[in-house]
């Protein structure tokens, strides 16, 4: 046993000193997650602008010698088509939204439109707005579906519209799909409606998700069409959409001295978009524009001119908001509005 006193032992032996907390990284996953989609949709332009450079640098060099306050028209309507938009998606939900954002958004889903096919962008960027405005995901679907629906049935009314008023338009032999054209896309219709509608009813984890969306477009598009306001701004805004895009072109034209009256133009864009506008591509960029100079020609338009007309219009309506539309949807982004 020990004879040392008891004052003498040693006492407990300190605490070891606890670790110093890790040091806070400023560059958390989520961060960087959001850093690169503020940077994609520049990226991306980047990347389609090289691939597209010399169709942008032809309709450059030819609208430097145009007149320049058809131009400004223009670019006036290429403006109004982005409220216009606007208007369309308030009138196809319940909700008021907010206007200065959603037309802010409207003109970063624009940039986003002319990077992916079918419109996939734009309704992404929509998408994701309404759900940042406390929007349901299923109202927000059923929103974006009853927009792509009603677009082209606006449109198929005006084209109709313009065809009964101008009967003298109406010698477009050339234009009218044969049997065989017709009998394709009625087969391709039928088989894309029964192929969404076995997967509806065969696959299970489809079916429950897809009658909550039939049901909220069922039921949101019953409350609308109960107010005037937004009965007015979705159909109405869906058919002054196709009217401002062909006053862009015949503004375009007419500062070329493209010889075609608006109404020319206007049928021929209605023509066109109606005939090739479900083919898949960025914006309708491709597909539309081929049909559209093919339209034009058989109005009497020199097909050069034709050409170059189309050019200026995807320049003024692409090129020129193209940065400032990328701009706008990484600050979106950035601020946790989208």
């Amino acid at each position: 046993m020990s004879s040392l006193p008891l004052s003498d032992l040693p006492g407990p032996l300190p605490a070891a000193p606890a670790p110093a907390p890790a040091a806070r990284t400023s560059f958390s996953p989520a961060r960087l997650t959001r850093h690169a989609l503020t940077l994609l949709p520049l990226l991306l332009i980047g990347a389609w602008a090289a691939a597209d450079w010399r169709a942008f640098l032809d309709g450059a060099t030819r609208l430097a010698s145009a007149d320049p306050w058809w131009l400004l028209a223009g670019l006036f309507f290429t403006c109004m088509g982005w409220v216009a938009a606007a208007v369309v998606r308030q009138g196809a939900i319940p909700e008021r939204l907010p206007p200065g954002l959603l037309l802010a958004s409207q003109f970063a889903a624009g940039a986003a439109n002319h990077v992916l096919p079918a419109s996939i962008g734009a309704h992404a960027v929509t998408l994701r707005f309404l759900q940042g405005q406390g929007i349901p995901l299923a109202r927000g679907t059923a929103s974006l579906a009853l927009y792509s629906l009603v677009k082209p049935i606006a449109k198929t009314v005006v084209l109709l519209g313009f065809l009964v008023a101008f009967p003298e338009l109406l010698h477009l032999g050339e234009l009218v799909p044969n049997k065989r054209t017709l009998l394709l896309v009625a087969v391709g219709v039928t088989v894309a409606l029964a192929t969404a509608g076995t997967l509806a009813t065969a696959v299970r984890p489809l079916r429950r998700p897809l009658v909550c969306f039939v049901r909220s477009a069922l039921t949101d598009a019953r409350i609308l069409h109960t107010r005037p306001s937004r009965v007015l701004a979705l159909w109405g805004g869906a058919a002054a959409t196709p009217l401002l895009q062909a006053s862009v072109i015949a503004s375009v034209g007419f500062a070329l001295g493209l010889p075609l009256s608006w109404t020319q133009v206007t049928l021929a864009l209605l023509l066109a978009s109606t005939a090739v506008g479900a083919v898949p591509a960025p914006g309708g960029i491709g597909p539309v524009d081929a049909a559209l100079v093919f339209t034009m020609v058989t109005f009497g338009a020199p097909m050069g001119l034709a050409a170059a007309t189309v050019i200026g219009y995807r320049v003024l309506t692409v090129w020129v908001p193209l940065l400032p539309g990328a701009l706008v949807l990484s600050i979106l982004v950035q601020r946790k509005i989208l």
